[in-house]
């Protein structure tokens, strides 16, 4: 059968050890398939073919990258999204006082799209049908008028980049009782509701008592939101609404509460010392090792690990920055193309969904789930034994290494784990002393040799930086499949030839945590940290820099070089 579609997408059951592996199979026009689908790379003009439908979920990080980085003239696409705008979520902290305002962080979606070829909609994805390839969408306007509040649109390609939202891990009152700051209109909540309580404490019939519990907030989970929150809400205390209400001072009190044994456990531990020390320099009240039982409306109840004590602590705020969960619409999509036992939607390398075809998801909605070499260790061993004698030289293994690096792309990470100058390192352990080009390995000594590499293996972290490479990636791979511009990928295991395409590697670029009072950390690659007020002015650059237009760039740097002049603004408004 002949079939010429964008993406060849047909399955390549590979089994091993009793797992089932997908792979997208991009091949070229023209080519025999039993089944699936085939690249559309014949000499036809691919802009007089009839556009493939692109429907992409979410106007996030993943979401924005894969649009404007795609060539909408050799599609039809359509974006569907409760909001009409994208947030530079990094600076969410920043929003909730007032050092740079909302809508400076915020870019709308039809400015993006204006000298694009995509079609938007205000609307929220209620359900994904995969099998009639169609999302149903709800009308998310509050106009009051006659009108079909559903409706469908049918795609042939699904990129899901909605997100997440905040994990309660089913901790009673949370709901009820707790800020979240995954959204502007969560920094907005935040910011109105600190000037509020400084107003409502500034009143001269509270009792001490309650002005102090007033005063008290809180901050659960130790990440980068809940550090960056914490030193931006210190710095307006002590910088601005200190000066305008003297008589509270010694009334505030911040605390910050982290289940792990260390807040900023992702960072280099240098990084994370230095916070904790900054911190109660500061008098930012630490909690390490401490799980949150319960919220009321009073207090908040958490127990330490270490002593198993139980701790009460009144509160006027409480500000929850810890885990994510996957939206609803997700979780029903998952059952049915029987993911159901999973956290988050299940990738191949390729970003697409497994199980389903013609379904992409990227951000933190999903994870890629990495295919182990110890799965491929007999193939493997047939590949670099050229001559068939049942053993390997030692240049036989380091010429198939190398052709498969990109495959597994934790062979590098073992490599740079344990500093190793190149792939013929991990025989070490493997080969005997002596002439390593006549030492040779069966398939025992191969797999003790090359196995190891599956320890380092780990989920890429949910942030911006992982969505917004995915989001890049994938269009890259539209376009250049609908243009038919030639590409090959890794060399294939189990088959002959190579993949069409190379697989998703994320690069990580460095990470930041603003401490307060002008105070920065950064971890870099190359194993670089970099801690003080020059990082600080390192980080407004990049993150000046990463803006989406202009227009927010020359927002925020205004923002920024005001707060300098003026302060922060106290208003409730």
């Amino acid at each position: 059968m002949r079939v010429t579609t964008l993406f060849q997408t047909s399955f390549q059951s590979e089994i091993s050890c009793g797992s089932v592996s997908l792979y997208v199979v991009l091949a070229d026009a023209g080519q025999e398939v039993g089944s699936g689908t085939l690249l559309a790379a014949d000499s036809q003009d691919p802009l007089q073919k009839k556009k493939k439908k692109i429907v992409i979920l979410g106007t996030g990080w993943g979401g924005i990258s894969f649009l404007k980085t795609l060539d909408c003239k050799l599609f039809d696409v359509q974006i569907v999204s409760p909001r009409n705008y994208f947030v530079f979520t990094p600076l969410l902290p920043s929003v909730t006082v007032g050092t740079v305002e909302a809508r400076s962080v915020t870019e709308p979606i039809r400015r993006i799209i204006r000298k694009k070829d995509a079609e938007f909609h205000e609307a929220e994805c209620i359900k994904i049908d995969p099998e009639n390839k169609q999302v149903i969408c709800k009308d998310v306007s509050e106009l009051d008028f006659e009108r079909k509040p559903e409706f469908a649109l049918d795609y042939d390609y699904l990129v899901i980049a909605v997100g997440a939202t905040s994990n309660t891990f089913g901790t009673k009152g949370v709901d009820e009782y707790c800020h979240f700051l995954k959204d502007v209109e969560d920094a907005e909540k935040i910011r109105e509701q600190v000037v509020d309580i400084f107003e409502t404490a500034s009143l001269p019939h509270l009792s001490p008592e309650v002005r102090r519990n007033l005063l008290s907030f809180v901050v659960v989970g130790g990440g980068p939101t809940g550090v960056e929150f914490s030193a931006e809400l210190h710095d307006l205390v002590h910088e601005d609404l200190l000066c305008l209400y003297p008589h509270l001072k010694d009334n505030v009190t911040i605390t910050l509460v982290q289940s792990g044994d260390h807040i900023l456990n992702t960072f280099d531990k240098r990084i994370s010392q230095f916070a904790e020390k900054k911190f109660q320099r500061d008098g930012v009240h630490v909690k390490i090792g401490c799980r949150v039982l319960e919220v009321t409306n009073k207090h908040i109840r958490f127990k330490s690990k270490d002593t198993g004590q139980l701790v009460d602590v009144p509160y006027g705020m409480i500000v929850w920055s810890t885990g994510i969960r996957t939206r609803p619409v997700i979780t029903d999509f998952m059952k049915q193309i029987r993911q159901e036992n999973r956290r988050v939607l299940a990738t191949d390398e390729w970003l697409r969904v497994k199980n389903c075809e013609g379904v992409y998801a990227l951000g933190d909605c999903a994870s890629v789930e990495q295919r182990k070499i110890v799965e491929d260790i007999a193939d493997l061993f047939k590949v670099a034994d050229k001559d068939n004698d049942g053993y390997l030289t030692a240049a036989e293994f380091v010429s198939t290494m190398e052709g498969v690096r990109v495959r597994y792309p934790q062979i590098d990470l073992y490599m740079n784990h344990n500093h190793l100058k190149g792939v013929i390192g991990l025989l070490d352990e493997a080969m005997n002393a002596g002439d390593q080009g006549t030492t040779k390995l069966d398939l025992e000594h191969f797999s003790a040799a090359i196995s190891k590499v599956d320890s380092l293996m780990k989920c890429m972290p949910a942030t911006a930086q992982v969505a917004a490479q995915q989001g890049t990636y994938l269009a890259h791979s539209f376009n250049h499949s609908a243009q038919g511009k030639p590409a090959e990928g890794p060399l294939r295991i189990r088959e002959q030839g190579h993949h069409r395409f190379h697989p998703f590697c994320y690069k990580h670029l460095g990470s930041f945590a603003p401490l307060g009072g002008e105070t920065a950390a950064a971890e870099l690659p190359g194993d670089w940290v970099s801690i003080g007020r020059s990082t600080m002015w390192l980080w407004y650059s990049v993150y000046a820099s990463k803006q989406v237009s202009w227009r927010t760039r020359a927002l925020v740097m205004f923002d920024w070089t005001k707060r300098f002049i003026f302060g922060r603004d106290s208003s409730r408004m």
